[in-house]
């Protein structure tokens, strides 16, 4: 349960362990600290800890002093497992030592567990992501799902989220995952504050699929990216992939395989996802009814809208309006 009350917030508590990498330590703090509501106050409190309080070696050749031992996940509300280097003896291993198990065993039932990147091997070998779905950096998605068969492995997004416990993907996915804790603890508007106040997007389109190493196409002298922009000032109205194709100069063929190689899903996979990503914006910022939002992101139907967020983030347009709504929202424009 998330805190509302700012002079007691939302407790973080990040673990450190040796071979920290060093920027994505940094990520709970800087992004939950810019989380702050309307009268200036932080919602939520950040701290650093490590086993028995000890100074962290990172991967960056130095090392890191902490003010907190293992006893603070106790106490949190939300328990963060920093990310470690992949060639960590650990993370091989898909064993845990006895001390980080037994620092694990001093979270309280109920809270909220996050794995930045590699730190999903952390939670997969201590059983507690078994039967759900999770994610980690690409590059490491064969030998964790050779390590961890019971875990429904999905290394194309950026994060997981299974309401308790929640993945996320390599290094900067970790960001994205912490504005979506902030989005849902306490809506969009202060999410996008806090993403303004850190220079980064409040939401990354698509996920790591993106970023997996693949064959650049030999010819780099044209581009899906003109067609993209101009599919997302026009969302309301149909799109086909012939009008896609058609846009871009190009034959369907050509289209469909140079916008998967730029892009790493298919136009009708993408153009769903932007979609949805405007459904979502206007749930949360506005008071048009259901089947209005799904007209004005050109679903049609408030059907055909409710299947899509079902399927994507596990919630119908109006449970979702409830859970993410924007503080103190009442608009009711036309988008």
């Amino acid at each position: 349960m998330v805190r509302k009350n700012p002079a007691n917030p939302h407790r973080v508590a990040v673990l450190a362990l040796d071979d920290v990498i060093p920027f994505d330590l940094g990520i709970p703090s800087r992004v939950f600290n810019e989380a702050i509501n309307d009268q200036g106050r932080r919602l939520y409190e950040v701290i650093t800890c490590s086993i028995g309080g000890a100074p962290v070696a990172t991967s960056a050749g130095y090392t890191i002093g902490v003010q907190h031992d293992e006893q603070a996940l106790h106490t949190a509300d939300t328990v963060v497992v920093a990310t470690q280097e992949p060639t960590t003896r650990m993370l091989r291993s898909g064993s845990l030592p006895p001390e980080v198990s037994a620092a694990l065993a001093l979270i309280r039932p109920g809270t909220r567990i996050v794995s930045l990147c590699t730190s999903s091997f952390i939670l997969a070998a201590a059983g507690l992501l078994d039967g759900l779905r999770a994610t980690t950096h690409w590059a490491l998605a064969d030998e964790f799902t050779r390590l961890f068969p019971h875990v429904d492995l999905d290394p194309s997004v950026l994060f997981v989220d299974n309401g308790r416990i929640l993945t996320s993907a390599g290094a900067a996915a970790g960001i994205d995952l912490c504005l979506h804790l902030v989005r849902r603890d306490h809506g969009a508007a202060i999410a996008g504050s806090a993403a303004r106040r850190c220079v980064i997007a409040p939401w990354r389109d698509g996920g790591q699929a993106q970023f997996i190493e693949r064959v650049v196409p030999r010819q780099t002298d044209t581009s899906t990216t003109r067609t993209r922009e101009w599919a997302l000032s026009r969302l309301g109205e149909p799109l086909a992939l012939t009008d896609l194709a058609a846009h871009a100069n190009m034959s369907v063929r050509t289209f469909s395989r140079r916008f998967t190689a730029e892009t790493g899903s298919s136009p009708n996979q993408w153009l769903i996802q932007q979609r949805v990503d405007h459904a979502r914006h206007l749930l949360e910022t506005s008071d048009l009814p259901v089947d209005r939002v799904a007209a004005a992101v050109g679903f049609g139907s408030a059907t055909l809208l409710r299947r899509h967020l079902q399927t994507t983030l596990g919630l119908p347009p109006t449970a979702y309006r409830k859970t993410f709504r924007a503080p103190g929202c009442h608009q009711a424009t036309t988008p």
